[in-house]
């Protein structure tokens, strides 16, 4: 009896980029290195009917997906993305000189980030997170890229941490819950990945 071989054989590596849209506009990060997801399952237990001994009838456990948490790790610190995750303000310089500070984005860099107060109802923005990976063939070519989708991310506080010896490597925890007849992820492929441009 013939068995039919699966049609793609998939082989993915790397953290290739990291994008999120919010508010109408996409913002790339391709300094991540790590990104870990814990689905999030609500268990309900198995039940059964055990007479004298004897196993009459059982009804099995039901495992149903509500999420997914994600831990991301990047290698800097992305000021934009921890306001996405988590409020807060930023400021930017208003002259190459560094002399002043204003709050909106004048091009010469940023000079601070406040998170939110503590009790603060600023919990960051509602999100979309494309995690994309590459796909070699056997010559070493990457032939394509995987790109999964979670839908309505939302961070959670973010906390930094300092070694002697070592560049900071932020983690941040996002939580993925989909909407009534919505899937928890989308995997799509693309020859091609999203072209970063520097913000104005």
């Amino acid at each position: 009896m013939a068995v039919k071989k699966s049609k793609a054989e998939i082989a993915t590596i790397d953290v290739s980029l990291v994008t999120i849209e919010v508010d109408g506009n996409e913002f790339g990060f391709d300094t991540a290195s790590s990104i870990k997801v814990e689905p999030q399952i609500n268990e309900e237990d198995a039940i059964t009917l055990v007479v004298k001994g004897i196993l009459r009838a059982q009804k099995p456990a039901v495992s149903t997906i509500t999420g997914n948490q994600i831990t991301l790790t990047d290698n800097v610190f992305n000021p934009e993305l921890v306001q996405v995750l988590q409020g807060g303000k930023i400021k930017y310089w208003t002259s190459a000189e560094h002399t002043s500070e204003a709050d909106t984005d004048a091009g010469f860099g940023i000079s601070s980030y406040t998170p939110p107060v503590a009790g603060s109802a600023d919990k960051g923005k509602v999100f979309k997170l494309n995690a994309y990976s590459a796909q070699y063939d056997a010559s070493g070519q990457i032939v394509q890229y995987e790109k999964i989708t979670y839908p309505n991310c939302q961070g959670t506080p973010v906390a930094f941490n300092s070694e002697d010896g070592a560049f900071r490597a932020p983690e941040y925890t996002i939580n993925s819950a989909p909407k009534s007849n919505e899937a928890p992820y989308v995997i799509t492929y693309v020859d091609e990945l999203p072209e970063l441009q520097a913000s104005e």
